[in-house]
């Protein structure tokens, strides 16, 4: 392993430490969240995902009946959406 390799293990373990340490102090000042604030999470998390994928199905629709061309446009945008949906929530909670 060089020494550049180590150096960058090394920032990843001391960013990985202070935002857990963040996150502890964060819970100590503030207890655990309520059964409502959860629930808004989960659905917050829920639109993140759907409302991409609704997107591409809604401009692959209108692109396949503009050319006649049954499902060419909607699948492959249903498929971006979702890419695109499940990539959002990660973000999402990895920032949570």
């Amino acid at each position: 392993m060089t020494p550049e390799n180590n150096s960058n293990e090394r920032d990843q373990l001391v960013k990985g430490v202070r935002l857990r340490s963040e996150r502890h102090q964060r819970w100590r000042r503030e207890g655990d969240p309520s059964a409502a604030w959860r629930l808004a999470q989960i659905g917050v998390l829920g639109w993140i995902i759907v409302t991409p994928i609704l997107i591409g199905i809604f401009i692959g629709r209108w692109l396949d009946r503009t050319f006649h061309s049954g499902l060419f446009w909607t699948a492959p945008l249903l498929m971006l959406g979702l890419a695109l949906g499940c990539w959002s929530a990660w973000k999402w909670m990895k920032n949570a």
